[in-house]
């Protein structure tokens, strides 16, 4: 009984995933989500208030899946700086877009809620992944701080302003990208260049 209840739930994920990638989600409906789940909408409502409580789900899923990748294929780096390059890199929507297209879409979308929304969520999920990097850089000697949890916030904070797709063609982006490498690198005491990989792009 259990496995039907995650299959609709995954049903109707999937089908509001497929529809934002033609529809804008102010005109997507409960209806139109059920039609595409193949489920009545009264199944719909049955695991869901409303079509906004879907998204919020599925843009958790989308990231726990994401960091879930992440975290699988961190074998080539074993230092502090190296991982959190890799987790900056993927956060910065280029591996997650690749890995996890769905997060692709959502930036895609002209919604400042929505906008809202994956922000929010990516400093929730990500920040206890980049508190541990923290962590062990303090254990190596690679990275300084008394705030690891409290540094992780805020990074991921400003790099999720700076780094929103609907603004980047903003001509300054990457000169504020230096600058906030220039200030982690002396607020965290790294070596120099250890964040030069936020404004350089492969």
């Amino acid at each position: 009984m259990k496995q039907v209840k995650s299959d609709k739930r995954e049903l109707i994920f999937d089908a509001l995933g497929d529809l934002m990638n033609t529809v804008p989600f102010k005109d997507i409906s409960v209806d139109s989500i059920a039609r595409a789940a193949g489920v009545a909408k009264g199944t719909v409502y049955y695991y869901f208030d409303s079509k906004e409580e879907i998204l919020d789900n599925l843009i958790e899923r989308s990231y726990r899946r994401a960091i879930r990748e992440y975290l699988n294929s961190v074998t080539s780096e074993q230092t502090a700086l190296g991982r959190i390059k890799q987790l900056f890199r993927c956060a910065t929507a280029e591996d997650f877009g690749n890995k996890q297209n769905l997060l692709m879409t959502l930036h895609l979308h002209e919604d400042a809620i929505l906008h809202i929304k994956l922000k929010t969520v990516a400093v929730q999920e990500l920040s206890p992944i980049l508190t541990v990097l923290l962590e062990q850089g303090i254990e190596e000697g690679s990275i300084k701080t008394e705030y690891p949890k409290e540094s992780a916030e805020i990074i991921l904070t400003t790099l999720t302003v700076f780094l929103d797709d609907s603004r980047q063609d903003d001509p300054s982006i990457m000169r504020k990208l230096k600058i906030f490498a220039n200030v982690l690198e002396t607020c965290l005491k790294t070596p120099r260049g250890s964040f030069d990989f936020l404004f350089e792009r492969n």
